[in-house]
């Protein structure tokens, strides 16, 4: 099949400025002139015979055409980045990770700098997510994710640790026994609703709970936790600080839930992610061996 494709300097010069919205962006993005950003479009509109933009030079308007066009190729660009990124075997440039938003925020984010620090040169970026992995689908590198076997298959599996949960509430509403969480209300949130369930078939505590408050992010029941609305369960990871600092306090310690913390990687390995999962795993071990969380007071 013989394709009929335009210059890819055009292409790319039309795709960042559609994409911007501005040629001197798109100039500052390719690092060319923003005469020549003019000139390849000129020339990709002779070409195909269409405008693709119209209005005047300083607000940009993609016509109908224009519209098509960008739509098309902003996929294929990125279609043509991620295949690039999947072959290099180098120790520079981005590295993707993605792994769920509050263990990004709790745990991963403030150890980071550690690792930034050893591989200046490796750009870890990082996107919240918790949905299953598809490595043929999905463009990041590394995904860390909390949960039990089975695995997806292709991908290699790093093992961190193993979860431990428990009842969290602020010192105000704390009395030191878990007989006394009676009534407290109970903080849910939408992304585990099961949390209670389990921690209460695993540790056998009965506890008669208290008015249920939902919440859709993770995050926001943690701080409502903090802010002494009331009781939730969560992971030791999440809530050390808390716990060590006095904001929090876990009356009923914490137990294994029946998941584990594990780094997912390609099965085909590059240098910057067998860097990054190295470092995850030494990092997992300092923090189980270093800052083991409370048992049952």
């Amino acid at each position: 099949m013989v394709r009929h494709i335009p210059s890819l300097n055009a292409l790319r010069a039309f795709e960042a400025a559609g994409r911007h919205g501005r040629m001197t962006r798109a100039a500052e993005e390719l690092h060319v002139t923003h005469s020549a950003v003019s000139r390849q479009i000129q020339h990709l509109e002779q070409v195909l015979g269409v405008p693709l933009f119209d209005g005047p030079k300083n607000r940009l308007r993609l016509t109908d055409a224009g519209s098509t066009l960008l739509s098309g190729l902003v996929k294929a660009f990125d279609q043509i980045d991620m295949s690039v990124r999947a072959v290099a075997d180098t120790e520079q440039g981005p590295l993707d990770v993605s792994c769920p938003g509050t263990f990004t925020m709790r745990w991963l984010i403030p150890r980071l700098y550690r690792f930034q620090a050893e591989f200046p040169e490796i750009e870890v970026r990082l996107t919240a997510s918790s949905r299953p992995v598809d490595f043929s689908k999905d463009g990041f590198d590394v995904a860390i994710r909390v949960g039990t076997v089975p695995w997806p298959e292709g991908a290699e599996i790093i093992e961190l640790f193993p979860e431990q949960t428990g009842p969290v509430l602020a010192p105000p509403l704390a009395a030191g026994s878990s007989d006394e969480l009676d009534g407290i209300p109970q903080l849910h949130t939408r992304t585990r609703l099961r949390a209670w369930g389990d921690w209460h078939s695993r540790s056998g505590q009965p506890i008669q709970a208290g008015p249920r408050v939902e919440y859709e992010h993770f995050y926001f029941m943690l701080e409502a936790a903090r802010a002494g609305l009331g009781v939730c369960v969560a992971p030791w990871p999440y809530v050390s600080e808390d716990i060590h600092s006095g904001r929090l306090q876990a009356p009923s310690g914490f137990m294994d839930s029946g998941h584990d913390y594990v780094a997912l990687r390609r099965a085909r390995r590059n240098r910057k992610s067998s860097l990054f999962c190295d470092w995850l795993r030494a990092e997992a071990g300092a923090f189980v061996k270093s800052d083991p969380p409370p048992s049952k007071l």
